[in-house]
C-alpha cells in the first residue's frame, strides 16, 4: 500500500477519535465482500478517505491514515476524478458527511458508509436531497468482529448528480 506524505498535512488523529459521545472502538475495517460489492455496482475506489494502514480499502493503495487529517485537505483538487471511499468513525460522523456533500461535484463517486440515521441534523444538513442513499442488506460484519453491526448502515453515493433513497441487496 502506498500513503500519502503528511508532511505537508496537519496531523489530527480522526481514524480512532474525535470520541465525542462513546469510547467504543472507532476503527473497524469494512470489509473486502462489500467494497467488491460497491467496486462491481459503480467502479473501482481509488482512495481511502478515512482508515489504518492494515485496513485500507483503495485497489490503487492510496489513503489517508491517522497521521492526515483528511478533513484539512482539499479533495476537490487532490481528487478531481475517480473514485473515493469513507466509512468515517461513528462517534462524529457530522464534518465527514459535510465533506463529502462540499465536494459532491467531483468527477467520481464518494461512498460514505454510515449508521442509518435518518433523523440526525448532519444527514438532514449534508445527505439528504445531497445523495443517492442506499439502506444495506443484510447488514455488515466489520472485519475483526464475528458479529453483523447491530444497526442498520446506509451507504450514500455522491457524485453525477445521483439523488433519492433506495435499498441495495448486497450480499445474496
Amino acid at each position: 500500500m502506498k500513503t500519502i506524505s503528511a508532511e505537508h498535512a496537519e496531523t489530527r488523529t480522526y481514524a480512532t477519535a474525535p470520541r465525542s459521545k462513546t469510547t467504543t472502538k472507532q476503527d473497524y475495517g469494512t470489509p473486502w465482500d462489500f467494497i467488491r460489492a460497491v467496486e462491481s455496482r459503480f467502479g473501482p475506489v481509488i482512495h481511502d478517505l478515512a482508515c489504518t494502514r492494515e485496513n485500507a480499502k483503495a485497489v490503487s493503495g492510496y489513503y489517508f491514515d491517522e497521521g492526515i487529517d483528511a478533513l484539512q485537505r482539499d479533495w476537490l483538487t487532490e481528487f478531481p476524478t475517480g473514485n473515493l471511499w469513507l466509512n468515517p468513525p461513528f462517534a462524529e460522523i457530522a464534518p465527514w458527511a459535510a465533506m463529502c456533500s462540499m465536494t459532491a461535484e467531483r468527477c467520481g463517486y464518494t461512498f460514505l458508509l454510515t449508521p442509518a440515521s435518518i433523523g440526525s441534523e448532519w444527514f438532514a444538513a449534508s445527505v439528504h436531497n445531497r445523495a443517492q442513499v442506499f439502506g444495506l442488506r443484510p447488514r455488515i460484519t466489520f472485519d475483526g468482529t464475528s458479529d453483523p453491526y447491530p444497526k442498520d448502515l446506509m451507504l450514500s453515493v455522491f457524485g453525477f448528480s445521483l439523488r433519492g433513497f433506495d435499498t441495495w441487496r448486497w450480499k445474496r
